[in-house]
């Protein structure tokens, strides 16, 4: 078992890479009652084209499929379906999916280990038929008009129109009602025989745990299964230019929202240095405190701070500076503006260093926020504790570099969602 520590928040995980390739990270917290798991695969709504390990088969899936899997994955063979019997044993139990994963979690301060048996039961013991396929149709279909029917979801959604031309970060992650018409169990279980391998899949386990002794408890639950070949995905060509500048639409909001958006092309760069460097900037220059925010809220062109979100995988990686404001295209061009022409001065670059370092350790705080980072994390191929240890390394002349490369007006775009 691997062991990985920082000294500097005395904060460990213990990591084993079983047989069959799946990954298990356990972070121990001794002066907590709770007890939180989530189990992972690397399976998301841009994994729509692969080619399967054991027949080389290539398959070509509808849009959704990550999503419609997960919905399925509940409702057993004896008719039971196992998100309602884990909140029967006081459990809080969920599970979502992502661009890039999806994962099956659980959290509460009793009944662990009978949660564990039905976690381990029902994501090992898929159960499709035509019948139940059907029936969830109309179920995340209705789902879809919600989200078609949400402000801010569209807003991000046109976004990524704007960012990106092919890529499938484009795609909704519960698809279009057309594409899940296309969705059979014979997709499901394909999907399910490829992704669904424990050497896809990644679990993380936090609370007072011996490490050893979990691990021992997870392998026994585990189904014998050899390590398979990775899986080879289909993406699209990457892209080094956006799609398009603007996109605007009308919808039922009080007041107009908007988000900037920023393409990243900088490969080659530390994604968790480039994160930290990212903040930073951000909260140096349009953040609460910064020239730039005092200035549009005394104009009254914002009336909140703006939010800030910095997105990435091996396919996509972007900046989303997002608020509410009647005059978005106004406030874009300040924020195009204060980036590229003001001065990140050390006094504000040491300020949201510092701060920036204390929400960062406050994260080891709480159990839930533990196994949704680290597994997050472990999914991109990064170990969450890098963070902390990177802000050693990152100065005043790395952050400079990024802002000066990164934020570039021709790959901004900005999308609005009017009155």
């Amino acid at each position: 078992m691997e062991i990985i520590e920082n000294k500097q928040i005395n904060e460990k995980v213990y990591i084993e890479t079983l047989e069959n390739g799946m990954k298990i990270l356990v972070v121990p917290k001794k002066n907590t009652e709770k007890k939180y798991i989530i189990w992972g695969t690397k399976f998301g709504s841009i994994d729509n084209h692969f080619i399967e390990p054991k027949t080389g088969k290539e398959i070509k899936v509808p849009d959704g499929v990550a999503h419609y899997l997960e919905h399925k994955m509940f409702e057993q063979e004896n008719g039971v379906d196992s998100l309602y019997k884990l909140m029967s044993l006081g459990l809080d139990a969920n599970a979502y999916t992502t661009n890039d994963h999806t994962a099956y979690l659980f959290g509460g301060t009793s009944n662990f280990y009978e949660g564990l048996d039905e976690l381990m039961d029902y994501v090992q013991h898929p159960y499709f038929t035509d019948e139940n396929v059907e029936k969830e149709r109309g179920i995340i279909g209705q789902e879809i008009g919600r989200y078609d029917d949400e402000p801010a979801w569209k807003l991000y959604v046109n976004m990524m129109d704007c960012l990106y031309k092919n890529n499938p970060i484009k795609i909704d992650i519960a698809g279009t009602v057309e594409s899940i018409s296309h969705i059979t169990k014979e997709t499901l279980y394909d999907c399910y025989n490829t992704f669904y391998h424990p050497s896809n899949m990644i679990m993380c386990i936090s609370g007072n745990f011996e490490p050893e002794k979990i691990v021992q408890e997870v392998k026994k639950r585990l189904l014998p299964k050899e390590k398979m070949d990775k899986i080879k995905r289909i993406y699209p060509e990457y892209e080094n230019k956006i799609n398009k500048k603007y996109k605007e639409q009308k919808m039922d909001v009080n007041i107009p929202i908007f988000i900037v958006g920023f393409r990243d092309i900088l490969k080659d760069e530390s994604c968790v240095k480039k994160q930290i460097a990212i903040e930073i900037i951000l909260n140096s220059l349009i953040g609460k405190s910064s020239k730039l925010y005092q200035k549009l809220y005394n104009e009254g062109t914002i009336m909140s701070p703006l939010d800030f979100d910095y997105e990435f995988s091996d396919e996509y990686s972007h900046v989303l500076i997002s608020g509410q404001s009647d005059e978005p295209k106004k406030v874009y061009e300040n924020i195009l503006n204060a980036i590229k022409n003001e001065e990140l001065e050390l006094e504000d670059f040491e300020r949201s260093k510092k701060a920036l370092y204390g929400e960062y350790v406050s994260e080891y705080n709480d159990v839930e926020n533990i196994g949704r980072l680290f597994l997050q994390d472990a999914i991109r191929g990064i170990n969450s504790l890098e963070y902390i240890e990177s802000f050693n390394k990152i100065d005043i002349n790395y952050v400079q570099n990024i802002k000066n490369n990164l934020f570039k007006e021709d790959m901004s775009a900005l999308s609005v969602i009017k009155k």
